[in-house]
């Protein structure tokens, strides 16, 4: 398979799980919650729906932290077993973890840091019903630097090497 059709691929994948583990964290909150509505899909993705009015303030705003967190902690264990994942002998699946571990490591982290305040707020909306907007808006910012840092000295010299011993 070529390049350019494994990074396709991996960018599909990519989104695909960050989807499943956002939006699935959303839901398994809802469901905890007692709150659970639906799931809508929206254009090529998809949202969690609760009944927002039988909720307390606290709950919605873990119902908005629980997304973000599930895709950090995500990204995080895949820094964790870099070395294994790039041992493995498949380049899609390389591929594939690659840009997954960017997407969870900097999705959120962009979004909850700057690009909120331009495409309606989502989870910052509930969030800062129980934290201070700016303050949840200062940290997303620190860690997308530490995890950009983690990006550049950690996994791309490893999937560098990973992929450069293929060709």
């Amino acid at each position: 398979m070529g390049k350019r059709a494994r990074q396709y691929i991996g960018l599909v994948v990519a989104v695909a799980l960050y989807y499943t583990i956002h939006e699935g964290a959303h839901l398994l909150v809802a469901l905890a919650q007692g709150v659970f509505k639906q799931i809508n899909i929206i254009g090529l993705g998809m949202q969690i729906d609760v009944y927002a009015e039988q909720m307390s303030p606290q709950q919605m705003a873990v119902f908005c932290l629980a997304g973000p967190l599930a895709t950090l902690i995500a990204g995080w264990a895949m820094v964790l077993f870099v070395k294994q994942i790039c041992a493995i002998r498949s380049a899609v699946v390389k591929a594939c973890a690659w840009y997954t571990s960017i997407t969870m490591l900097m999705l959120d982290e962009l979004y909850l840091g700057v690009f909120y305040r331009w495409v309606g707020g989502g989870d910052m909306n509930g969030i800062k019903l129980m934290l201070p907007e700016g303050a949840v808006s200062a940290v997303a910012i620190v860690i997308g630097v530490i995890n950009m840092l983690i990006i550049w000295k950690i996994l791309f010299p490893a999937y560098k090497k990973s992929f450069a011993t293929e060709e």
